[in-house]
């Protein structure tokens, strides 16, 4: 059963920068236990959200609570809150230990044996300095930071920014851990094929607002399928098939036809069937349907009149 408080809640949240309308109205919910992914282009307001949840920037309007509290009104939230967001940061002259034995006592965490736990749970070298430390291991301190005080809500913008495949595989592994024992995550990518297996609920956010929010599982009925088709001469097959009644989906305004592709429940063996009798036999009749990144584009791909 879910637990009836969220985790995050906003409401009618909005930022201005200037002339530029950085959030406008976004009104989320993030439940526990949730792994929340935040997509959007750059510049559609992600890491400014998120810098309002951490209580970094204040928004012009609206609400928002983490964790039951208003942010901004009860500091003592953020004990159970880790996050990274944008670049790492770290003492570049002290080690990789140096630097979490610093977060430690910072966040009066009693038991030394925390900076072990989180330098092994992330594979890191305890003692390379900082500064010479790859993107990846960079990255992969930046959320030893988040983590050493075992926080039950994590705010992660770009948490695989620069880790090779294995690591992108090791921090997944991580995190799915880390909602089996409870903790709420919230993050952003633009790695749309690692949302479609770490996610549990997904929101879109485009030009500064909240386009859609839906729950991972339900991707598969909203996504688009399509028959397509490849022959050797296709505008023929084209032909061929409209004269038969199939209408092809070619692109809205294009100069010149799309791919050859058909409506997704087109009988298949009956395309087949007039192609071939025709002369003009497929070499490829397969039914296609849409991945996360492609039914993302089409989310925010036209919406220039918003």
């Amino acid at each position: 059963m879910r637990d009836p408080l969220p985790v995050i809640e906003t409401a009618g949240v909005r930022k201005r920068f200037g002339d530029v309308v950085a959030v406008d109205g976004v009104s989320l919910t993030v439940r526990r236990g949730e792994i929340y992914a935040l997509l959007g282009l750059n510049g559609a307001g992600k890491t400014t959200l998120i810098r309002m949840l951490l209580g970094m920037i204040r928004p012009d309007a609206g609400s928002v609570r983490v964790l039951g509290a208003v942010v901004g009104a009860d500091r003592t939230v953020w004990s159970r809150v880790g996050y990274l967001v944008e670049s790492p940061a770290a003492y570049p002259e002290l080690t990789v230990r140096e630097n979490l034995e610093i977060v430690r006592r910072l966040r009066r965490l009693p038991e030394p044996r925390a900076v072990d736990e989180v330098i092994e749970a992330l594979s890191l070298p305890p003692g390379a300095r900082a500064g010479t430390l790859s993107m990846g291991n960079a990255q992969r301190l930046a959320l030893a930071k988040a983590l050493i005080h075992r926080p039950e809500l994590l705010i992660l913008d770009e948490p695989v920014n620069g880790l090779d495949p294995a690591g992108v595989v090791e921090i997944r592994g991580m995190l799915r851990r880390l909602r089996e024992r409870g903790v709420t995550i919230l993050l952003s990518s633009h790695i749309l094929a690692e949302v479609t297996r770490l996610a549990t609920r997904i929101g879109i956010i485009h030009r500064g607002r909240l386009r859609e929010e839906f729950d991972a599982t339900d991707l598969d009925s909203r996504v688009r399928r399509r028959l397509t088709v490849a022959t050797h001469d296709d505008d023929k097959a084209r032909a061929i098939l409209a004269a038969e009644g199939f209408a092809t989906l070619d692109p809205p305004g294009a100069s010149r036809p799309g791919p050859l592709a058909l409506p997704a429940d087109s009988p298949p063996d009956r395309v087949a069937t007039l192609l071939v009798h025709a002369g003009c036999p497929p070499t490829r009749l397969a039914v296609e349907e849409e991945d996360l990144e492609s039914y993302f584009l089409r989310i925010v791909g036209g919406d220039d009149d918003r």
